[in-house]
């Protein structure tokens, strides 16, 4: 984790970004509004230290502070040549910007990365506690991180595994989840990407998912998520993904599979219950 806003790097930027916010008298929603309709939630947690800032966040804060003549997004450039500022510092979007390929894993749901709007919608609704706001400001940032990714001209190649399981978990309604299948297969579809079903067997990547982006690793888990830059971790989450991916159904039978279950939800049936009933007759 990046730490508290009293230590290190992650704290001084923060420091220097709640010090000109205060100074103009504007509460966290109104700087989110200046620079671009961010969210007030992420700016609340790079202001406390909890999240490294982006490119664009610093960009925006010199365009609405701009006494500052530039201080954000060159300090942000500069600190990460240093050798002392630690890797989970920069943002994780800067990897994958960076990246020559991409595999991701995500277990029990459909990854961030091929999830449609509105399967990303009703899922994100489920989160206790979450404000409209905050609820806005995650799905855009979703969907702005796919077309970023997966969309973004000459993309990175990528390999999505998606669990079995994911394809019969209710999200939000049959016609969410029959969406999602539809949306799963124009994916699959796009020359750069390679999406293939994991069984629904127990495996040593069951417990966390988890990105490839060339030589750094991004986890993540119930309380928060990390990069990792360490060669060794790399490497032993990178054999954890070929494993997964040699245990993977073909790419046209994973294909054939979210077909099915797309043709199961749209006619309202879900099939997970389908597939009770067929085993128990």
């Amino acid at each position: 984790m990046v730490g508290t806003v009293g230590n290190g790097v992650a704290g001084h930027f923060a420091r220097q970004m709640k010090k000109e916010r205060l100074a103009h008298g504007w509460s966290l929603a109104e700087l989110a509004r200046r620079i671009g309709g961010a969210d007030p939630a992420h700016l609340g947690r790079i202001e406390n230290g909890r999240r490294p800032p982006t490119e664009q966040v610093a960009a925006g804060l010199d365009a609405v502070f701009p006494e500052r003549r530039g201080w954000f997004a060159d300090w942000l450039s500069e600190s990460r040549e240093w050798p002392e500022v630690p890797a989970t510092f920069r943002s994780w979007p800067d990897y994958e910007d960076r990246a020559a390929s991409i595999r991701t894993w995500t277990p029990g749901i459909v990854d961030g990365l091929v999830q449609s709007e509105d399967y990303a919608r009703a899922l994100i609704a489920v989160q206790p506690g979450i404000t409209p706001e905050a609820a806005a400001g995650r799905l855009a940032s979703r969907t702005e991180r796919q077309r970023r990714v997966l969309h973004r001209p000459g993309p990175p190649p990528a390999w999505v595994i998606v669990d079995e399981m994911a394809l019969y978990r209710l999200v939000g309604s049959p016609q969410v989840m029959a969406g999602q299948m539809s949306h799963l297969l124009e994916v699959a579809a796009l020359p750069q990407v390679t999406l293939t079903v994991m069984p629904a067997v127990a495996h040593a990547a069951n417990a966390s998912g988890f990105v490839l982006a060339g030589d750094a690793a991004w986890c993540e888990h119930l309380a928060a998520g990390g990069v990792y830059t360490d060669p060794q971790i790399v490497s032993v989450l990178a054999a954890r993904f070929d494993s997964l991916r040699a245990e993977s159904y073909r790419a046209s039978e994973s294909a054939a599979m979210i077909g099915k279950a797309g043709q199961l939800w749209t006619a309202g049936a879900n099939p997970a219950t389908q597939m009770a009933t067929a085993a128990s007759a």
